[in-house]
């Protein structure tokens, strides 16, 4: 009999069955990571669970009308996409910008910027996906900081979709 017909698995080859796409159930997440106060974050993807490189993802709940501590995350990127609820957004060293998003909008927090997230609607619970470009949560929650009270709205336009007279 020929090798070439031999369909078993060579040592040195990846096992795809045990090495491959790995389904994580919504209920099945981790609270067990970086906290902030006002916030409920729960891990899905990181190093631990999944043997994750280079991104972590999972989930975060904010209380209506709650907002969470200031916080920045290192050298980390982070994206957040709104599932349900009124994000509000205020960020800068008083925390004197801001913006809003609702579902189906991406929110994208560059390394270091200390940022505040804000569940904008006094009724329901602001439900968001969370994705970092590393597999730990790094999270620097900032107590010394002094927000100016009325934050500047910030109108962001897509640089591509600006018109010419802007």
């Amino acid at each position: 009999m020929t090798d070439h017909h031999d369909h078993d698995h060579h040592h040195d080859e990846p096992s795809w069955k045990h090495d491959g796409v790995q389904v994580i159930k919504g209920d099945r997440l981790d609270p067990n990571t970086a906290q902030t106060p006002g916030m409920f974050r729960q891990a899905a993807i990181n190093h631990a669970r999944v043997g994750a490189q280079k991104i972590w993802a999972g989930t975060v709940a904010i209380e209506p009308n709650a907002k969470t501590g200031v916080h920045h995350h290192g050298a980390l990127e982070s994206v957040i996409f709104v599932v349900r609820g009124k994000a509000r957004m205020r960020w800068g060293e008083k925390l004197e910008f801001t913006a809003e998003a609702g579902p189906g909008d991406f929110i994208f927090v560059p390394p270091y910027v200390p940022h505040q997230e804000i569940n904008a609607d006094p009724e329901n619970v602001l439900e968001c996906v969370l994705v970092r470009s590393d597999n730990e949560a790094v999270v620097v929650n900032i107590t010394d900081i002094d927000p100016v009270e009325k934050p500047e709205t910030v109108y962001w336009v897509d640089p591509i979709h600006k018109h010419p007279h802007d």
